[in-house]
């Protein structure tokens, strides 16, 4: 990765950290907003937003357009793409690695299950290690 995806990377995920960020931006997914828009349901003031405005254009997650007196937000989630990438190569490592455990754990969970069934033998098996003696032969009575 270029340093400047690696920088765009953690500039994605600061952004991100915080859940008002993430909020602003389930709002923007609904369409454009002011800024005050983007600040009524948190109580905040404009530059308290316009901070977090800042954080989310800096990771490019939005982008801004001034009319007039009125600062326009849009979303821009492309650079999640990226951020998805990087998830989806540690969902897949740990994945493996869980898929294995629990494979390790099923045949280990087969084997106790195994060794505490009691040991039920037929009576040929039984009588196998026996030393076997000649049939006696019946005497007639006589």
């Amino acid at each position: 990765m270029v340093e400047s995806e690696e920088a765009q990377l953690s500039a994605v995920f600061h952004a991100l950290g915080d859940p008002t960020r993430r909020q602003m931006l389930h709002l923007l997914a609904q369409g454009q907003h002011t800024v005050g828009q983007l600040a009524e349901p948190f109580h905040m003031s404009l530059a308290a937003a316009s901070k977090h405005i800042k954080a989310l254009e800096g990771a490019g997650l939005i982008r801004r357009e001034v009319q007039g007196r009125t600062h326009l937000c849009r979303l821009d989630a492309s650079p999640l793409a990226t951020a998805d990438a990087w998830l989806s190569y540690y969902e897949r490592f740990w994945g493996a690695r869980l898929d294995k455990l629990e494979s390790l754990l099923r045949r280990d969970s087969a084997a106790d299950a195994a060794a505490k069934q009691p040991k039920v033998s037929s009576p040929a098996a039984r009588d196998a290690g026996r030393p076997k003696h000649p049939p006696t032969k019946k005497r007639s009575s006589r």
